[in-house]
Protein backbone atom coordinates (compact mmCIF):
# COMPACT_ATOMS: atom_id res chain seq x y z
CA UNK A 1 0.00 0.00 0.00
CA UNK A 2 1.26 3.49 -0.87
CA UNK A 3 2.32 5.53 2.13
CA UNK A 4 0.39 8.86 1.91
CA UNK A 5 3.00 10.59 4.09
CA UNK A 6 5.79 9.64 1.69
CA UNK A 7 3.67 10.48 -1.37
CA UNK A 8 2.91 13.98 -0.05
CA UNK A 9 6.53 14.55 0.92
CA UNK A 10 7.78 13.64 -2.57
CA UNK A 11 5.05 15.63 -4.32
CA UNK A 12 5.33 18.74 -2.15
CA UNK A 13 9.12 18.98 -2.20
CA UNK A 14 9.21 18.34 -5.94
CA UNK A 15 6.71 21.14 -6.58
CA UNK A 16 8.68 23.32 -4.17
CA UNK A 17 11.95 22.66 -6.01
CA UNK A 18 10.38 23.72 -9.32
CA UNK A 19 9.02 26.87 -7.69
CA UNK A 20 12.39 27.81 -6.19
CA UNK A 21 14.11 27.23 -9.53
CA UNK A 22 11.59 29.52 -11.25
CA UNK A 23 12.12 32.20 -8.59
CA UNK A 24 15.89 31.96 -9.08
CA UNK A 25 15.51 32.20 -12.87
CA UNK A 26 13.22 35.19 -12.41
CA UNK A 27 15.90 36.94 -10.34
CA UNK A 28 18.51 36.30 -13.02
CA UNK A 29 16.13 37.50 -15.72
CA UNK A 30 15.25 40.65 -13.78
CA UNK A 31 18.92 41.40 -13.19
CA UNK A 32 19.47 41.20 -16.94
CA UNK A 33 16.49 43.44 -17.65
CA UNK A 34 17.20 46.06 -14.98
CA UNK A 35 20.98 46.06 -15.04
CA UNK A 36 21.69 44.78 -11.53
CA UNK A 37 20.22 43.50 -8.28
CA UNK A 38 20.37 47.00 -6.78
CA UNK A 39 17.70 48.07 -9.27
CA UNK A 40 15.21 45.40 -8.27
CA UNK A 41 11.66 46.66 -7.86
CA UNK A 42 9.07 46.05 -5.14
CA UNK A 43 7.65 42.86 -6.63
CA UNK A 44 11.12 41.34 -6.92
CA UNK A 45 11.74 41.82 -3.21
CA UNK A 46 8.28 40.52 -2.39
CA UNK A 47 9.02 37.40 -4.42
CA UNK A 48 12.26 36.96 -2.46
CA UNK A 49 10.19 37.07 0.76
CA UNK A 50 7.73 34.56 -0.69
CA UNK A 51 10.56 32.01 -0.54
CA UNK A 52 10.12 32.11 3.27
CA UNK A 53 6.33 31.74 3.29
CA UNK A 54 6.44 29.12 0.53
CA UNK A 55 9.01 27.10 2.48
CA UNK A 56 6.86 27.35 5.61
CA UNK A 57 3.89 26.15 3.55
CA UNK A 58 5.68 22.97 2.48
CA UNK A 59 7.08 22.23 5.93
CA UNK A 60 3.71 22.77 7.61
CA UNK A 61 1.75 20.66 5.16
CA UNK A 62 4.07 17.71 5.77
CA UNK A 63 3.90 18.17 9.54
CA UNK A 64 0.10 18.06 9.42
CA UNK A 65 0.20 14.88 7.34
CA UNK A 66 2.65 13.23 9.73
CA UNK A 67 0.95 14.21 13.00
CA UNK A 68 -2.72 14.58 12.14
CA UNK A 69 -4.82 17.21 13.90
CA UNK A 70 -8.01 17.69 15.92
CA UNK A 71 -10.01 17.36 12.68
CA UNK A 72 -11.22 13.85 13.54
CA UNK A 73 -14.48 11.89 13.25
CA UNK A 74 -16.74 12.08 16.34
CA UNK A 75 -15.44 9.97 19.22
CA UNK A 76 -11.97 9.36 17.80
CA UNK A 77 -10.20 12.14 19.73
CA UNK A 78 -11.49 10.79 23.04
CA UNK A 79 -9.87 7.42 22.36
CA UNK A 80 -6.42 8.74 21.46
CA UNK A 81 -3.41 7.68 23.52
CA UNK A 82 -1.44 10.41 25.36
CA UNK A 83 1.10 10.38 22.54
CA UNK A 84 -1.74 10.54 20.00
CA UNK A 85 -3.16 13.60 21.75
CA UNK A 86 0.29 15.21 21.79
CA UNK A 87 0.70 14.57 18.06
CA UNK A 88 -2.80 15.88 17.30
CA UNK A 89 -2.13 19.09 19.25
CA UNK A 90 1.13 19.66 17.36
CA UNK A 91 -0.57 18.85 14.04
CA UNK A 92 -3.36 21.30 14.86
CA UNK A 93 -0.83 24.05 15.56
CA UNK A 94 0.82 23.23 12.25
CA UNK A 95 -2.59 23.46 10.57
CA UNK A 96 -2.95 27.00 11.92
CA UNK A 97 0.55 27.80 10.66
CA UNK A 98 -0.17 26.16 7.31
CA UNK A 99 -3.21 28.35 6.78
CA UNK A 100 -1.18 31.46 7.61
CA UNK A 101 1.63 30.49 5.25
CA UNK A 102 -0.91 29.65 2.55
CA UNK A 103 -2.70 32.97 2.89
CA UNK A 104 0.57 34.89 2.93
CA UNK A 105 1.95 33.10 -0.12
CA UNK A 106 -1.15 33.45 -2.28
CA UNK A 107 -1.79 37.09 -1.36
CA UNK A 108 1.85 38.09 -1.76
CA UNK A 109 1.77 36.55 -5.23
CA UNK A 110 -1.21 38.79 -5.99
CA UNK A 111 0.86 41.75 -4.79
CA UNK A 112 3.70 40.80 -7.17
CA UNK A 113 1.33 40.64 -10.13
CA UNK A 114 -0.32 43.94 -9.20
CA UNK A 115 3.04 45.71 -9.02
CA UNK A 116 3.80 44.36 -12.49
CA UNK A 117 0.41 45.52 -13.80
CA UNK A 118 1.03 48.89 -12.17
CA UNK A 119 4.16 49.32 -14.29
CA UNK A 120 2.46 48.09 -17.44
CA UNK A 121 -0.38 50.61 -17.07
CA UNK A 122 1.83 53.66 -16.55
CA UNK A 123 0.58 56.29 -18.97
CA UNK A 124 -2.86 54.65 -19.19
CA UNK A 125 -4.96 56.54 -16.61
CA UNK A 126 -8.08 54.36 -16.80
CA UNK A 127 -6.25 51.04 -16.60
CA UNK A 128 -3.90 52.40 -13.91
CA UNK A 129 -6.89 53.36 -11.76
CA UNK A 130 -8.39 49.88 -12.21
CA UNK A 131 -5.16 48.32 -10.95
CA UNK A 132 -5.31 50.53 -7.85
CA UNK A 133 -8.94 49.58 -7.19
CA UNK A 134 -8.11 45.88 -7.54
CA UNK A 135 -5.15 46.32 -5.18
CA UNK A 136 -7.46 47.93 -2.64
CA UNK A 137 -9.90 45.05 -2.95
CA UNK A 138 -7.08 42.53 -2.40
CA UNK A 139 -5.85 44.37 0.70
CA UNK A 140 -9.40 44.55 2.08
CA UNK A 141 -9.97 40.84 1.41
CA UNK A 142 -6.71 39.80 3.04
CA UNK A 143 -7.19 41.95 6.16
CA UNK A 144 -10.82 40.89 6.65
CA UNK A 145 -9.94 37.23 6.16
CA UNK A 146 -7.17 37.47 8.78
CA UNK A 147 -9.41 39.26 11.29
CA UNK A 148 -12.16 36.67 10.93
CA UNK A 149 -9.70 33.76 10.96
CA UNK A 150 -7.72 34.79 14.04
CA UNK A 151 -10.34 36.66 16.03
CA UNK A 152 -13.88 35.63 15.12
CA UNK A 153 -14.41 32.13 13.75
CA UNK A 154 -12.62 30.41 16.62
CA UNK A 155 -11.74 32.18 19.85
CA UNK A 156 -9.75 32.17 21.96
CA UNK A 157 -7.14 31.18 19.40
CA UNK A 158 -5.95 28.29 21.59
CA UNK A 159 -9.17 26.45 20.67
CA UNK A 160 -7.66 25.82 17.25
CA UNK A 161 -5.40 23.16 18.77
CA UNK A 162 -7.66 21.83 21.52
CA UNK A 163 -7.95 18.00 21.53
CA UNK A 164 -10.71 16.95 21.58
CA UNK A 165 -12.08 20.06 19.90
CA UNK A 166 -14.79 21.94 21.77
CA UNK A 167 -16.22 23.88 18.83
CA UNK A 168 -16.38 22.06 15.45
CA UNK A 169 -15.54 25.27 13.61
CA UNK A 170 -12.08 25.24 15.24
CA UNK A 171 -11.32 21.94 13.53
CA UNK A 172 -13.22 22.16 10.23
CA UNK A 173 -12.31 25.82 9.42
CA UNK A 174 -15.44 25.84 7.25
CA UNK A 175 -16.42 29.49 7.77
CA UNK A 176 -12.84 30.60 7.22
CA UNK A 177 -12.47 28.46 4.10
CA UNK A 178 -15.63 29.93 2.58
CA UNK A 179 -14.57 33.51 3.33
CA UNK A 180 -10.99 33.14 2.12
CA UNK A 181 -12.08 31.34 -1.05
CA UNK A 182 -14.59 34.06 -1.96
CA UNK A 183 -11.95 36.79 -1.76
CA UNK A 184 -9.16 34.64 -3.21
CA UNK A 185 -11.03 33.43 -6.29
CA UNK A 186 -12.87 36.69 -6.96
CA UNK A 187 -9.66 38.74 -6.81
CA UNK A 188 -7.86 36.27 -9.10
CA UNK A 189 -10.66 36.45 -11.66
CA UNK A 190 -10.66 40.26 -11.55
CA UNK A 191 -6.88 40.34 -11.95
CA UNK A 192 -7.09 38.07 -14.99
CA UNK A 193 -9.09 40.79 -16.76
CA UNK A 194 -6.36 43.43 -16.38
CA UNK A 195 -3.75 42.29 -18.96
CA UNK A 196 -6.24 41.24 -21.65
CA UNK A 197 -7.17 44.78 -22.86
CA UNK A 198 -3.52 45.85 -22.55
CA UNK A 199 -2.42 43.10 -24.93
CA UNK A 200 -5.29 43.89 -27.29
CA UNK A 201 -4.07 47.51 -27.60
CA UNK A 202 -0.51 46.58 -28.56
CA UNK A 203 0.75 46.55 -32.15
CA UNK A 204 2.18 43.05 -31.83
CA UNK A 205 1.51 40.39 -34.49
CA UNK A 206 -1.45 38.13 -33.77
CA UNK A 207 0.79 35.14 -33.08
CA UNK A 208 2.63 36.99 -30.33
CA UNK A 209 -0.59 38.34 -28.87
CA UNK A 210 -1.86 34.77 -28.59
CA UNK A 211 1.32 33.77 -26.76
CA UNK A 212 0.88 36.63 -24.30
CA UNK A 213 -2.80 35.82 -23.82
CA UNK A 214 -1.80 32.23 -23.05
CA UNK A 215 0.87 33.26 -20.53
CA UNK A 216 -1.37 35.63 -18.59
CA UNK A 217 -4.35 33.26 -18.78
CA UNK A 218 -2.35 30.71 -16.80
CA UNK A 219 -3.93 32.38 -13.78
CA UNK A 220 -6.98 30.27 -14.51
CA UNK A 221 -5.03 27.29 -13.20
CA UNK A 222 -4.61 29.07 -9.86
CA UNK A 223 -8.37 29.56 -9.70
CA UNK A 224 -8.92 25.91 -10.62
CA UNK A 225 -6.56 24.60 -7.94
CA UNK A 226 -8.14 26.89 -5.34
CA UNK A 227 -11.60 25.57 -6.21
CA UNK A 228 -10.44 21.94 -6.17
CA UNK A 229 -8.74 22.56 -2.84
CA UNK A 230 -12.03 23.62 -1.30
CA UNK A 231 -13.96 20.91 -3.13
CA UNK A 232 -11.95 18.21 -1.39
CA UNK A 233 -12.17 20.09 1.91
CA UNK A 234 -15.95 20.01 1.81
CA UNK A 235 -16.69 16.70 0.04
CA UNK A 236 -14.15 14.44 1.74
CA UNK A 237 -14.26 15.31 5.46
CA UNK A 238 -11.47 13.90 7.62
CA UNK A 239 -9.45 12.99 4.53
CA UNK A 240 -5.91 14.44 4.21
CA UNK A 241 -6.23 14.69 0.41
CA UNK A 242 -6.82 18.45 0.72
CA UNK A 243 -3.18 18.82 1.83
CA UNK A 244 -2.02 17.84 -1.66
CA UNK A 245 -4.19 20.58 -3.12
CA UNK A 246 -2.90 23.14 -0.63
CA UNK A 247 0.65 22.78 -1.87
CA UNK A 248 -0.61 22.48 -5.44
CA UNK A 249 -2.43 25.81 -5.18
CA UNK A 250 0.53 27.62 -3.63
CA UNK A 251 2.97 26.15 -6.16
CA UNK A 252 0.79 27.02 -9.14
CA UNK A 253 0.52 30.62 -7.92
CA UNK A 254 4.30 30.88 -7.53
CA UNK A 255 4.91 29.43 -10.99
CA UNK A 256 2.52 31.77 -12.73
CA UNK A 257 3.84 34.87 -10.95
CA UNK A 258 7.34 34.19 -12.26
CA UNK A 259 6.84 32.85 -15.80
CA UNK A 260 5.88 36.22 -17.40
CA UNK A 261 9.17 37.76 -16.24
CA UNK A 262 11.49 35.15 -17.73
CA UNK A 263 11.54 36.66 -21.23
CA UNK A 264 14.88 38.55 -20.94
CA UNK A 265 16.61 35.35 -19.83
CA UNK A 266 14.95 33.20 -22.50
CA UNK A 267 15.76 35.81 -25.16
CA UNK A 268 19.42 35.72 -24.17
CA UNK A 269 19.69 31.94 -23.91
CA UNK A 270 17.94 31.13 -27.16
CA UNK A 271 18.87 34.27 -29.13
CA UNK A 272 15.25 35.23 -29.65
CA UNK A 273 14.21 38.54 -31.12
CA UNK A 274 12.26 41.21 -29.26
CA UNK A 275 8.49 40.96 -29.04
CA UNK A 276 7.88 43.91 -31.29
CA UNK A 277 10.90 43.65 -33.56
CA UNK A 278 11.86 47.16 -32.49
CA UNK A 279 13.91 48.00 -29.44
CA UNK A 280 12.19 51.30 -28.93
CA UNK A 281 8.68 49.87 -28.67
CA UNK A 282 9.39 47.24 -26.07
CA UNK A 283 8.30 47.84 -22.46
CA UNK A 284 9.88 45.95 -19.58
CA UNK A 285 7.22 44.49 -17.27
Amino acid sequence: MTDPIKVLAIESWTLYAVGIILIALRMVSRRMALGGFSKFQADDWIMAFIVITYTGDVISVNQVMQNGSNYLPPGVAESLSPQGVKNAIWGSKMTLALEEFQLSTTWLVKACLLFMYNRLTNGLPREHLIVKWVAGYCVFGYVLTQILYLGVWCHPITEYWRVPVKYPQCATYYNHLITSTVFNVSSDLIMLCIPIPLIAKTQLPLKRKIILYSVFSLGLFVVLTAILNRYYNFTQPYSPIFLNWYIGEASTAVYIANVPLLWPLLKSLFRLDTWSGSRGSRRTP
